[in-house]
């Protein structure tokens, strides 16, 4: 459903008044940031929309502290500017679910927290979330909370950052937040194993991890997809491709490490920094499964051990492409049709347990089917009772998680 009426507030009041308003009025608002990930979630249940697009500007920032704070509303790319003029970074290298979901707008860094948006790093840098540090925020009912301020009645020992994080905006519209920086990398390889199966594949990139080499990302693309990454810079059979960073000496000795321990596993090339840079966007981005269509996508988090054998139970059941990121431990999944959702999370509790979002599909299915992973009934209740607490109204962004909250 559109939002017929959109608020742009450009101060903390602003966006105070407004969902203060809402509740007086019984009404519900829809929260945006940039407005990039919209078709992703339970279709919106509110006639009007706040939108934080106008909440902008980087509030402090110091490089000697590695730490960044901006308001809600600034452009993740003004963000990543400043950070590059001074050869910084955001470590965990979120998405942009753009190309995926068709999207148009610019993505902001309260949006990044507020879907904790992690790319392929978080395998050695933490989720989007690890690195926030702190929040200021509108609850439910107006009332203006920062984290290690005020404490919210009957919330004690709650985090608020780490609940702000990944809450999509249904306990509060984030108005700024503080988080952890760090120095980019001098230089940036990939070393790509050629010629493996899915299953020798983790093997593969299990025994990179163990290895003392400091493997910054790790991935499997099988041949279906491999055509679609890095202009080309990938052909023929399947790839492994394992990123290593930091100081060029140290790339140089921890590469030559990796690759003699791979050769013994398959054919081993290597990918210098532009192409290795290239390779791991289009990665982040889901970019195979960026084809213009609304056919479904799945993003599984398992143990790295088991998403092999999610996709290959799957197979033989349905029709469904896939790749790995994370070691193995972060499947994405494109049906050919239906999301098979009571499929895939089936295989998912047999193969020792993990998660299912729904990235993308048409509205009617996000509306029929749960998006994020259904939580068990003890799980449930609390959250239930935290929603309760930071908006007791139902104010924001009502569904957009779980229908009925």
């Amino acid at each position: 459903m559109s939002a017929v009426d959109i608020q742009y507030p450009e101060t903390e009041d602003d966006v105070a008044r407004i969902v203060a308003d809402a509740k007086a009025s019984n009404l519900s608002v829809e929260v945006r940031g940039g407005g990039t990930r919209l078709g992703l979630g339970r279709p919106s249940q509110s006639a009007s929309a706040l939108s934080l697009a106008k909440l902008t500007g980087i509030t402090n920032y110091d490089p000697s502290e590695l730490v960044m704070a901006a308001r809600a509303g600034t452009p993740l790319a003004e963000i990543e500017s400043a950070l590059a003029e001074n050869n910084q970074m955001l470590t965990f290298e979120p998405m942009d679910h753009r190309p995926l979901l068709g999207a148009t707008g610019e993505p902001t860094i309260g949006g990044v927290f507020a879907a904790n948006v992690s790319g392929p790093r978080r395998i050695s840098a933490g989720a989007a979330r690890d690195n926030l540090l702190g929040v200021r925020f509108v609850n439910g009912t107006g009332e203006i909370v920062k984290s290690g301020g005020r404490v919210m009645k009957n919330v004690t020992g709650l985090d608020l950052v780490k609940l702000m994080a990944g809450s999509w905006g249904t306990l509060g519209v984030m108005s700024e937040v503080t988080f952890k920086v760090l120095p980019r990398p001098e230089t940036a390889v990939t070393i790509v194993v050629s010629g493996l199966n899915d299953a020798e594949a983790a093997e593969a990139m299990a025994a990179a991890l163990a290895m003392s080499v400091e493997v910054s990302g790790a991935a499997h693309l099988p041949e279906s997809v491999i055509h679609k990454f890095a202009g080309g810079s990938l052909k023929g059979g399947p790839a492994t491709v394992l990123r290593l960073e930091g100081l060029t000496p140290s790339v140089d000795v921890r590469s030559e490490r990796l690759v003699a321990e791979m050769a013994r596993r398959g054919t081993v090339s290597v990918l210098e920094a532009q192409a290795s840079q290239d390779l791991w966007r289009e990665i982040r981005d889901v970019i195979p499964f960026a084809d213009g269509t609304m056919k479904p996508v799945w993003r599984v988090s398992v143990a790295p051990s088991a998403g092999h054998q999610l996709v290959a139970a799957l197979r033989l059941k349905t029709g469904v492409d896939a790749f790995y990121d994370w070691q193995g431990g972060l499947v994405w999944l494109r049906m050919e049709a239906d999301p098979e959702a009571d499929l895939v999370r089936q295989y998912i509790k047999v193969l020792g347990g993990g998660h299912a979002t729904l990235i993308r599909a048409d509205a009617a299915t996000r509306a029929s089917v749960p998006v994020f992973e259904p939580q068990p009934k003890p799980l449930e209740a609390l959250a239930r009772r935290i929603k309760d607490q930071f908006d007791p109204a139902g104010v924001l962004n009502p569904g957009r998680m779980t229908a009925g909250m």
